[in-house]
């Protein structure tokens, strides 16, 4: 069974509808006890870095997330948002986050004179940086991709993959049970599918 964190800042029906349709095990977590006794964790998320962990907070989920995590070796997938809110705080804010993966988040800078446009929308390939259960079956993937803000890694073997939007930045993280996903799973189609059935069989 996946616990799918519910705060108030997230798709929640896209992603438990995604699980299902994959015949995989989902059920909505708001409560430390549903925390507590989850087998793998999602935590999606959209919107402000600070809303987020304050939410998190507010339900009393911040701490319970952390030692389900850290203690109890759960695996925890965040997406979108939820990646960002693994790390330990970001510029758009001023709020700590779960501190789960050792680095900050940044706004996205591409150099002047690319053209491309902030926030980053729509579809991009995603280019791995080492084996992970999570690239399993996934050739050339593509995912889709709403956000302003990328997390920058303190060690670089956690970084997973890398995509290119006028510059490289981080889009997949691991570090043991601990995994990351910039983009959005649930509305990518078959890669998505085939992300979510990876990390079902984690």
């Amino acid at each position: 069974m996946i616990a799918v964190v519910s705060y108030g800042v997230c798709n929640l029906g896209s992603m438990l509808n995604m699980l299902r349709k994959i015949n995989v095990e989902a059920c909505e977590a708001s409560t430390p006890a549903a925390i507590e006794k989850a087998e793998k964790i999602v935590l999606p998320g959209i919107g402000a870095f600070d809303n987020g962990i304050k939410a998190l907070n507010a339900l009393g989920l911040a701490e319970p997330l952390r030692d389900r995590v850290v203690n109890g070796k759960v695996p925890i997938l965040g997406v979108c948002l939820g990646m960002q809110l693994l790390g330990t705080g970001s510029e758009e804010g001023v709020q700590a986050g779960l501190g789960l993966i050792q680095g900050g988040c940044v706004k996205l800078r591409p150099p002047e004179g690319v053209g491309v446009k902030i926030p980053h929308m729509g579809w991009n390939t995603v280019h791995p940086k080492k084996a992970g259960p999570l690239l399993e079956k996934l050739d050339a993937p593509r995912f889709y991709f709403v956000h302003s803000y990328h997390l920058l890694c303190k060690d670089p073997t956690d970084v997973l993959a890398t995509a290119h939007y006028g510059m490289d930045f981080t889009v997949m993280v691991q570090r043991g049970n601990i995994y990351g996903a910039q983009f959005h799973p649930e509305k990518s189609h078959r890669y998505g599918m085939t992300l979510l059935g990876n990390f079902a069989g984690v």
